[in-house]
């Protein structure tokens, strides 16, 4: 059996050769029975994503997968192979193992650590299995793929530390306020960043949005995507006691809150605390807001340390994670030399008992029927001769299984005792 992954990434692709081989999700189930009738393909898995196209096969002995991948893309997607050559990546064997384990990990993601992947490459598994392309060991080798890649976001970091402005923003809050539970947030201008940190907070627990914009218009259209309150531009200051966190990405050119408004607004909240995050570019809220007793004000370079911070924390986290995607392809890749000479070890075992019970018959025929007595000595007996002489050969190909010498040494017993190929 052959394996072969071959694909194009976000690392040796633009987006436009991403397009032009990408699988929409309505036309996987043909692709899959296109590919999978080939001859020579036993399995067939398509993962195509915004940064990513991965065809894994497996084929007989005799085929070539390389062939056969880049003849289906050629008449599948209308490319010639010379024009994508040079963007495509192939693992073959114990390569492809340790990329599909990277790859399910997030290790290979554009941001690594991110959890969509995995549960693309899932979506991918169940599209090949519905369809029939999945019916063996390559099936196995993904659900393992799934198991590592739990195993490393359970035992690493790497997917714990924002690594995203709006991300990174949520992490703060929660470090002010613990739970963010029943928090109520202001939002103050209407720009993209600002509604992805309120989205994100929103689904963190908090219980409500206001949004303000000089364009009131503005401000109704973006409370509707939050089922939150539009405020009037002109009032939004004299709404601040009720607001936990604010934040700002108004376009205007001076500051729209400033130290003197915010030591009012903490006042009329009798002091609780309140998270201040300004995305705008000049900023909105005067620095020196952030000397106000329990106001927490953090600007967009701010948030940036804060994600670069976690992104190198993340790195870290990705080096243990490389470590134990090793270690788990080394035991993959044992259990598979094993397997490589289980026929053998079965072969031989079967041999020998065939001759134990060729032989035990022969005697009962010259002497007649054995006592039970006498029938469960021999029986002890000579299973006890077999698994003696079996034990030495047996353990010596479970010993060479995979070594470079191993072929040979198989070679020898299969021919020691007489065991077809």
């Amino acid at each position: 059996m052959k394996l072969l992954i071959t694909g194009v990434s976000h690392k040796t692709a633009p987006v436009e050769v991403r397009e032009c081989l990408a699988f929409r999700e309505e036309t996987l189930p043909a692709a899959l029975a296109d590919l999978k009738s080939r001859e020579g393909v036993t399995e067939a898995v398509i993962l195509s994503t915004c940064n990513r196209v991965e065809i894994t096969v497996t084929t007989d002995d005799r085929s070539d997968p390389q062939a056969i991948v880049d003849a289906f893309l050629s008449e599948s997607k209308a490319v010639s192979p010379d024009s994508i050559g040079p963007y495509l990546y192939r693992h073959e064997g114990e390569q492809a193992i340790h990329h599909l384990f990277r790859v399910a990990a997030s290790l290979d993601s554009m941001v690594v650590g991110e959890p969509q992947i995995l549960g693309q490459l899932k979506a991918a598994y169940a599209a090949a299995k519905d369809c029939g392309a999945l019916c063996g060991w390559l099936d196995g080798l993904l659900t393992r793929a799934f198991s590592v890649a739990k195993r490393v976001r359970s035992d690493t970091g790497i997917g714990q530390m924002a690594v995203s402005v709006s991300y990174a923003a949520v992490e703060l809050a929660r470090k002010i306020f613990g739970s963010l539970t029943n928090r109520t947030i202001m939002i103050v201008g209407a720009g993209k960043m600002s509604e992805l940190a309120a989205r994100h907070l929103r689904r963190s627990g908090a219980s409500h949005v206001f949004v303000t914009n000089r364009t009131h218009e503005r401000a109704v259209e973006m409370a509707k995507l939050f089922q939150g309150t539009p405020v009037e531009y002109t009032r939004f200051v004299n709404m601040l006691p009720e607001v936990d966190i604010v934040i700002t990405s108004s376009g205007a050119p001076h500051y729209i809150l400033r130290k003197e408004d915010m030591q009012r607004v903490i006042a009329a909240r009798r002091n609780k605390p309140m998270f201040l995050i300004d995305i705008a570019v000049p900023r909105n809220i005067e620095p020196s807001v952030n000397e106000v007793d329990n106001v927490f004000l953090y600007d967009i370079d701010d948030l940036q340390e804060v994600v670069n911070s976690n992104l190198r924390e993340r790195m870290k986290e990705a080096d243990h994670a490389e470590a134990m995607v090793t270690e788990e392809v080394q035991r993959m890749m044992a259990r598979l030399k094993v397997a490589e000479v289980t026929p053998t070890i079965v072969g031989l075992q079967d041999q020998l008992e065939q001759i134990r019970s060729t032989e035990i018959e022969k005697v009962r025929r010259k002497c007649g029927p054995f006592t039970p007595e006498l029938e469960q000595a021999i029986e002890m007996l000579t299973r006890g001769i077999i698994n003696k002489i079996a034990h030495g050969p047996i353990s010596e190909l479970r010993n060479q299984a995979g070594q470079p010498e191993g072929a040979h040494v198989v070679a020898a017993i299969r021919k020691a005792f007489h065991l077809q190929d």
